[in-house]
């Protein structure tokens, strides 16, 4: 695919320099703000990130350093009416897959009535077959669920992913408004943008509101980390840290008679809800991998007990594998109803024998993607494969086509993007976070922009060299956030621009 079919955010067209209706201020901003002072800006941000320790590290290389994820300091904007469109689709899709959860590990309707294969979700190595007829906390199975989703036109959204395991990248979300606060203040009073500073504090709600019947008093929440080691571990105790909640490591708790305690220097302390950022197979190795130190030995008896909420639960990836990822049309009318307001991406099942040959037949034109790999790894990108590249894959194919799916090479949308030689429209996703908890859905008016920097790719993961830009929501009330922060917050920010803090 070319740049110059896709559409761009900004601009409406590749061609086009006067910026759509809606964001002909931002255009202006970008047409008039000099290069090299949105370089000066961009990499007072990137000093500041790399100050605070906002970094993450590639796992497999020889130098494991850690790095920062590069910031862009063009941002990305929605109007209101955009936001709200997306919202409505959001909160359904994630309504849905805690439903297909909650049905997956109880009575399986949507396997007796054919909907999905049953194979797809008996075989499947994320499927937790001991947890059958275990009800979570309040029923709820996926709380935090970042949905990835990418454009192709002005009101063409696709859900590319579903993320229903340990999401992440919401640190990145907060921390570049944090950064555009102080750097660009003059856009937050152009527009009325919604903060997303709210986001740690509905997270904390959310913990709370699904603490087991047996708590007693206030729930005492933990943050459950793999350690400093683990490429999210800034994250980790940012958002510890931002909820005034323990950061805690396996070495920091313990079971005991199904109830899980925290060690602290004035004893033990009960705890009623476990945020956790270490995926299933390492939290317990009396029920998972044996020689996992990261995990607390009797933490699923105590999950099964019903004395301890595990966030999110154990069992939730099976609702972010791509195979089933595939079937989502049809899951979402099976429990709603009605259509999917926000339609997935076309997709081919290669496990299905016409799927297989389509995707052999074309696979320079195609991605393909394991059912459940991450990160941008285990992934052909047809159109800017090489020849040995495309060979390699045929053959994968061929041997497993279960294990694959492949996709249009979608003409994703751009948006401005600061480069060496100037402003450049650079390919994007949209991550939002979406809360589940007693009292439903939550969904902060942000989410993470992830940016392919090189020209003309589609790989905007982080660990394949994409970076993040801050994601402005408009409001659809005039004045309601005071030029989109409370007055102080600007006029504070300002003046950091200009040498403070």
């Amino acid at each position: 695919m070319t740049l110059n079919r896709a559409f761009d955010e900004v601009w409406g067209t590749q061609e086009g320099r006067d910026g759509r209706p809606e964001f002909t201020e931002l255009a202006g901003w970008i047409n008039d703000t000099p290069h090299q002072e949105l370089d000066r800006r961009q990499k007072a941000a990137e000093a500041a990130f790399r100050q605070l320790g906002i970094t993450f590290a590639v796992y497999g290389e020889e130098e494991a350093a850690e790095r920062i994820i590069p910031f862009d300091i063009v941002p990305r904007v929605f109007t209101a009416r955009e936001w709200a469109n997306l919202s409505e689709g959001l909160v359904q899709r994630v309504e849905t897959l805690n439903a297909f959860l909650a049905d997956v590990y109880g009575p399986q309707k949507i396997l007796k009535d054919g909907i999905v294969p049953p194979e797809l979700i008996l075989g499947n190595p994320q499927f937790r077959g001991f947890l059958m007829g275990q009800k979570p906390p309040h029923g709820i199975f996926a709380h935090i669920c970042g949905i990835d989703l990418v454009r192709t036109g002005p009101d063409d959204f696709f859900v590319l992913e579903d993320n229903a395991r340990t999401p992440s990248g919401v640190s990145y979300m907060l921390e570049n408004r944090e950064a555009m606060l102080r750097l660009c203040p003059e856009l937050f009073q152009i527009y009325d943008v919604c903060p997303v500073d709210r986001y740690p504090d509905l997270l904390l709600e959310t913990l709370r509101s699904v603490a087991p019947a047996s708590t007693r008093g206030n729930p005492t929440c933990v943050l459950m980390t793999p350690g400093h080691f683990n490429s999210a571990f800034y994250e980790h105790s940012f958002l510890a840290d931002s909820m005034g909640i323990e950061l805690v490591e396996a070495a920091d708790l313990e079971v005991d008679d199904d109830i899980v305690w925290m060690r602290t220097i004035e004893g033990r302390v009960r705890v009623d809800v476990i945020y956790r950022r270490i995926d299933d197979d390492y939290i317990d190795p009396l029920v998972f991998k044996p020689d996992s130190m990261l995990g607390v030995p009797g933490l699923i008896a105590a999950y099964r007990a019903g004395n301890v909420a595990l966030v999110n639960a154990p069992g939730t990836g099976i609702a972010d594998d791509k195979a089933i990822y595939s079937y989502m049309p049809e899951i979402v009318k099976y429990y709603t109803g009605g259509d999917a307001k926000l339609p997935n991406v076309e997709t081919y099942r290669c496990r299905e024998p016409q799927a297989l040959k389509y995707t052999l037949d074309n696979l320079d034109k195609l991605v393909v993607k394991l059912v459940d790999g991450s990160g941008g790894y285990g992934m052909l990108v047809g159109p800017t494969a090489t020849q040995a590249q495309i060979e390699a894959f045929r053959a994968a194919l061929v041997a497993e086509p279960q294990r694959y799916i492949a996709q249009p090479t979608l003409a994703l949308s751009t948006v401005p993007t600061l480069v060496e030689s100037g402003v450049a429209p650079r390919h994007v996703d949209f991550r939002p976070f979406c809360l589940s908890g007693s009292d439903g859905v939550q969904i902060v008016p942000g989410g993470l922009t992830r940016v392919a920097l090189q020209e003309g790719s589609l790989v905007v993961n982080s660990s394949q060299g994409g970076g993040t830009k801050d994601s402005l929501i408009l409001s659809d009330t005039p004045g309601e956030f005071g030029g989109g922060q409370s007055q102080s917050q600007v006029i504070g920010a300002q003046s950091q621009s200009q040498g403070g803090r």
